[in-house]
């Protein structure tokens, strides 16, 4: 079951490409946090991934040529688009909130719950696709399962060998990051759909857990329109309170944010062509950008909040690996 022989295609399209500056910057925060990659690392080495691969696939099944053949075809078409030669596995799993995610950092796989098959059409379910498809290209995994990890034994009781590390602030940190992250490949879907108002719609169905046809994109367009972060000094602060335990960023959010991307001629230039390409990208300091210190604050920020500093972090993330090494 091969792809379409003349098929859309970003040829050797970088991440760096669609990466929003929120993303850019966010995850040059967290580098600024002493030991986090290797305790990340750690914890995936210590069998963590094993655990939430197995936990996610003990009752999923295997999408292929023989099994929902359809969506099989999806997944190889936007892997093809973004350039990327190996095609993780796809399963679905019952389960009754539209959601889809990819795990493993060595051979990362994608899991779509039943539910979001149900609520999305074919262009719907190629957004998904093609969303989780760019955290894999962009090399989101690592953090991703992290956080995952962390949010599963966050809820748990506290396991010996976690003793000193300080998981609410670390979760903290990962979700202000991930938030960022998910409006880089909000981007990616848009382009390799050729199609953002898909994008919006597929957020609107998600959001609202009713059919597209049952409602009105340039009502929830409009909608995203009156989003704003600004407001009134305990508007922000509401706003940034509700954001902080958040996986994803407000749809509304997201679609406003996808849409002046839009408007300002970003999309039209890449799907022309126009686009950074792997082996081109600037070094880390070529591109800085003012909104680095921005995100730092705000990772620094969110870390205050739980209790700890980032030099207090450090402290206790090298010492959880020297007890653990």
């Amino acid at each position: 079951m091969s792809v379409p022989e003349v098929a859309w295609k970003l040829d050797g399209i970088s991440p760096r490409a669609y990466q929003h500056p929120a993303d850019r910057a966010a995850t040059a925060a967290l580098a600024k946090i002493p030991y986090l990659d290797e305790v990340v690392r750690r914890l995936i080495a210590l069998g963590y991934e094993r655990a939430l691969r197995t936990a996610a696939l003990g009752s999923a099944v295997r999408i292929g040529e023989s099994q929902l053949p359809a969506i099989w075809v999806l997944q190889r078409e936007v892997y093809n688009v973004l350039d990327m030669e190996r095609v993780p596995d796809l399963y679905i799993t019952q389960y009754p909130v539209a959601n889809a995610f990819a795990i493993g950092t060595q051979r990362p796989i994608v899991v779509v719950n039943s539910e979001l098959v149900r609520l999305l059409d074919d262009g719907g379910r190629r957004v998904v696709l093609a969303h989780e498809a760019a955290h894999i290209h962009s090399d989101h995994v690592l953090y991703q399962e992290a956080l995952l990890i962390l949010l599963r034994l966050g809820g748990s009781v506290r396991l010996p060998l976690l003793a000193g590390l300080p998981l609410l602030a670390i979760q903290v940190a990962l979700l202000e990051w991930f938030r960022a992250a998910e409006l880089s490949c909000d981007r990616a879907a848009a382009l390799v759909t050729r199609d953002p108002q898909a994008v919006c719609r597929s957020l609107m169905v998600m959001s609202a857990g009713a059919a597209a046809d049952d409602l009105n994109l340039d009502a929830f367009i409009a909608q995203s329109m009156d989003y704003s972060d600004g407001g009134s000094g305990l508007e922000k602060i509401t706003k940034l309170l509700q954001d902080l335990r958040l996986t994803h960023p407000m749809p509304v959010r997201r679609v406003k944010l996808l849409l002046d991307w839009v408007h300002e001629g970003e999309y039209d230039r890449m799907a022309r062509g126009d686009y950074l390409r792997s082996g081109e990208e600037p070094s880390a300091r070529e591109e800085a950008e003012s909104t680095i210190p921005y995100y730092a604050d705000r990772i620094g920020s969110a870390i205050q909040s739980a209790g700890s500093s980032v030099s207090e972090i450090g402290q206790q993330l090298s010492d959880w690996l020297k007890r653990n090494s």
